[in-house]
């Protein structure tokens, strides 16, 4: 029991460093891409690490119990994603619920806070709630294909039958915007554009503010891991170095598309990724039709 804690402590502390890492990357890039020298690679290392150490404030008009649990509940859903995903290898619904889950906390932030610009921020992120359609068709086109949920199922259907990347490639598409959306400054970045401030987070201050920062970090870390699991397979993610290696490949190709893409209005937001959503259930439809 104590061994099992102390590895998911470690895994912890190096999901939170290494997503920590390779967001400070995708900032530097954009900011590369912009024209501008940007912040250094660990600058969002030491936002974490400076918040952490500041006062807490509460907003006036916040309700302070809910202010607090709601971002409390955002570290600990990513903390249980990266346990159930990386240590247990269990099933993707549970991912998709804690993803879903993580939707109705960023709408929890916004509303507790009292903030007009926070309401808009969770408000908003109703709409991005749009990214889970695209998901649950993907997850259904992985079943058809692998028989399967599990991600140690996945992992072994890919061991003896290739990569799921060349087999799915318009649900590794899909997946691939999921990480968009996530990434900093994603065209489809609703939910924190720069017109409401920092959105749902902007009376987010000190100690409240480090945890969500955390929760990001280790949320960037596990959708990037699921990413090279379900579609890459084991051949990589069964090399720490070698999967480190493709998470900064992905994290310069997010830089770029996020960089060179302008941000999307909300309407348009949604409307994009329904589309992504339809084109993967053409394919869950032509897998159904082609299984039978």
């Amino acid at each position: 029991m104590d061994t099992s804690l102390i590895g998911a402590i470690n895994l912890t502390i190096h999901a939170f460093l290494v997503g920590s890492l390779l967001l400070g990357l995708h900032r530097k890039i954009m900011a590369r891409i912009q024209g501008r020298p940007g912040p250094p690679i660990i600058q969002y290392l030491l936002h974490t690490l400076k918040f952490y150490v500041k006062e807490i404030t509460f907003p006036v008009t916040a309700g302070n119990p809910l202010y607090i649990f709601v971002a409390l509940l955002d570290v600990a859903i990513w903390l249980a994603a990266l346990i159930v995903a990386i240590d247990f290898k269990s099933s993707l619904l549970i991912i998709i619920g804690i993803y879903v889950l993580q939707k109705i906390v960023e709408h929890g932030c916004g509303l507790t806070s009292g903030s007009p610009y926070g309401k808009i921020g969770g408000v908003r992120s109703v709409f991005s709630a749009a990214a889970e359609v695209p998901l649950f068709a993907v997850v259904a086109a992985i079943y058809l294909t692998t028989h399967s949920v599990l991600i140690s199922d996945i992992l072994n259907y890919q061991e003896i039958n290739g990569s799921l990347l060349f087999k799915m490639p318009i649900c590794a598409f899909a997946f691939f915007i999921l990480l968009v959306s996530k990434a900093p400054n994603s065209p489809f970045g609703i939910v924190k554009g720069k017109d409401i401030v920092s959105g749902y987070m902007t009376e987010h201050y000190g100690l409240l503010a480090s945890i969500i920062y955390i929760a990001e970090a280790v949320a960037y870390f596990v959708l990037l891991w699921l990413f090279i699991a379900v579609f890459i397979g084991p051949s990589v993610i069964s090399d720490p170095i070698l999967t480190l290696a493709v998470m900064v490949v992905m994290t310069v190709i997010l830089a770029f598309v996020n960089g060179l893409t302008p941000l999307l209005a909300p309407h348009h937001s949604v409307m994009l990724q329904m589309t992504i959503a339809g084109l993967v259930l053409c394919d869950v439809l032509y897998r159904l039709v082609a299984g039978g």
